[in-house]
């Protein structure tokens, strides 16, 4: 081997390969594994990035020296991520071809894709700028065009940029939160991408070309429209367009709340924290929330003569538990008794429950619950009748019983949180207008910029992060590596539940996120380069590096009965 050349373990075919210095991942990609293999499915993906030495780069990355290379497709969670992010760029450049005077704005997710609105570049007299709605013709034309530029196989190329430039390139382009966020994060160079001709930034590669970007779709949806992204099953399907109403309504109520405390993206939020105002936004952002929680009692209460059961459901660290709480206290405050019983204790005794498909026990799945047994339960209380409740000894993996018992008076209301509580199958046996839902999640719509929104996934696993450490002593790695698991339970028993709510509660706060870099940055860190968690340590460490941390002091603003405080410690609400 002379000195042009160096080594590639390639862990896709388990070989050691040797390539030419400067070659670019494109290159040995070509050579060595132009497609990646699913193994649990068995389908083949074409590659869209890859892992070097665990870290994610774009296929133009030049090797320089020796590394172990992962090449990734769709099937990956970073490649889904390079995919998407490429695509918003072909949407860009159309908006920039036909609306020259709109902007476009991809605002958050759906089941189905991406939440995308275009608005007028210039405010109205509030300050807000009204969103243009678009024609089925006219999305009909967007989809075309987008369809062109990917048969026209356009190449993705990334420059360095000094910054000042860049910000004057995004002013330019009427894209102010961008110029914004580049400001408030006070660095010298920036990596720009263009597109014939476009330039934009994004917070992660891109594909090498536009030929890569064969499936979507695009559908009218509210104000806006949803780009409807590929199947994580199926690459070669998009995914059917789902309507929800609810969560689309809360999402938008989240962004009055940011219009409220004056914050439009990451860049205003640091901005606003760099100039001292992160208390007065903690403050108007709890009381939002308790603005929230208000309502929704005040919504029970006044169905208090048929209504005896307030069910809550949520997926992982959506604070469902600090939502129970905050509920009962403001029923409290209504004259009502709130009394809680806990779902865990209706498991079915350890050998009858279910497994999965590896032939674990599924402790998530819903006939892991004795329904009978709770059921019946209900049933009886609702009836008026005084109950001996379970306990279930998580130990030994058995019911027991202590002698707990529980009638329903006249003011008591029973609220009962869990990952089911929003499917009918699990009280199918009780009145169902006796039953009041609610779903609680983190629901953040607030974005990097125009065209780069924050996942709520990744905002949940960084309190689930935080508090795992905390609590339970999970180390941040280990939280990471359940994390699919815990997404694909949510999946499957939580989300396809969501319209079943009467209320919906945005558990999101403005603050959180720079609140969460002061937490979980130091646990992300301590996750070593030779750890499986790596590769996702490294993408929340960039994501957090973007906004900035609040201190100390400012954190000891946030009130003990905050969402937050189920987190980070130091909540004082009870049930007793």
């Amino acid at each position: 081997m002379d000195n042009n050349e160096i080594k590639i373990w390639c862990t896709n075919d388990g070989k050691r390969h040797i390539a030419t210095l400067g070659s670019t991942l494109s290159d040995i990609s070509k050579k060595w594994c132009t497609r990646v293999k699913d193994e649990k499915t068995g389908k083949m993906y074409p590659v869209l990035a890859a892992l070097v030495d665990h870290k994610l780069k774009g296929l133009s990355y030049p090797v320089a020296v020796s590394h172990e290379v992962e090449f990734i497709g769709y099937n990956h969670a970073d490649g889904r991520r390079t995919y998407i992010r490429s695509l918003c760029f072909v949407l860009q450049k159309v908006v920039r071809e036909f609306y020259p005077d709109k902007i476009l704005v991809i605002d958050h997710s759906l089941p189905s894709g991406l939440y995308c609105e275009l608005k007028d570049k210039t405010p109205n007299d509030e300050g807000h700028h009204p969103v243009h709605f678009l024609t089925d013709d006219e999305l009909d034309r967007i989809k075309v065009r987008m369809q062109e530029i990917v048969a026209a196989d356009l190449p993705f190329m990334v420059k360095t940029m000094l910054a000042e430039d860049a910000i004057a390139i995004y002013e330019g382009q009427m894209q102010h939160h961008k110029a914004e966020l580049l400001r408030s994060l006070g660095k010298f160079t920036v990596h720009v991408y263009s597109l014939d001709g476009l330039d934009d930034t994004f917070y992660g590669p891109l594909v090498p070309s536009t030929g890569m970007l064969t499936k979507f779709d695009i559908t009218g949806f509210s104000q806006g429209f949803c780009m409807q992204l590929p199947s994580i099953n199926d690459f070669d399907k998009v995914l059917p367009m789902t309507r929800q109403s609810k969560i689309a309504a809360t999402l938008k109520e989240y962004s009055d709340w940011c219009n409220i405390v004056g914050i439009s993206g990451v860049g205003s939020l640091n901005k606003a924290i760099l100039g001292g105002r992160a208390t007065e936004i903690i403050n108007i952002a709890e009381s939002l929330h308790e603005r929230k929680y208000a309502g929704i009692a005040d919504e029970i209460f006044r169905k208090r003569s048929q209504v005896k059961i307030v069910l809550i459901a949520g997926p992982s660290s959506s604070g469902k538990t600090s939502s129970s709480l905050r509920l009962a206290l403001q029923c409290k405050v209504l004259g009502l008794n709130p009394k809680v019983i806990e779902l865990d204790n209706y498991f079915v005794d350890r050998d009858h429950t279910p497994r999965d498909e590896n032939g674990d026990y599924d402790f998530e799945a819903l006939h892991a619950m004795d329904l009978d047994l709770l059921n019946e339960q209900l049933n009886a209380l609702l009836r008026g009748e005084e109950v001996e409740l379970p306990k279930f000894d998580f130990k030994a993996g058995q019911r027991v019983y202590d002698g707990h018992r529980m009638r329903l008076e006249e003011k008591d209301i029973l609220i009962m949180e869990g990952i089911h509580a929003l499917n009918p199958e699990m009280t199918a046996a009780v009145d169902n207008t006796r039953i009041f839902r609610v779903y609680a999640s983190a629901l953040t719509s607030l974005n990097l910029d125009e065209n780069n929104n924050i996942s709520t996934s990744d905002n949940r696993l960084l309190r689930r992060i935080v508090r795992d450490n905390r609590v339970r002593g999970i180390t941040p790695e280990d939280t990471i590596l359940r994390w699919h698991s815990v997404r694909r339970g949510e999946s499957r028993n939580i989300f396809p539940y969501q319209e079943n709510a009467d209320a919906v509660f945005n558990s999101a706060l403005i603050f959180e996120l720079p609140m969460l870099r002061y937490y979980a940055e130091p646990l992300l860190r301590r996750i070593s380069p030779a750890s499986p968690a790596y590769t996702e340590a490294i993408r929340l460490l960039k994501f957090l590096g973007y906004i900035v941390a609040l201190q100390p002091s400012e954190i000891a603003a946030i009130p003990p009965t905050s969402i937050m405080r189920e987190f980070i410690g130091g909540q004082t609400l009870s049930h007793r």
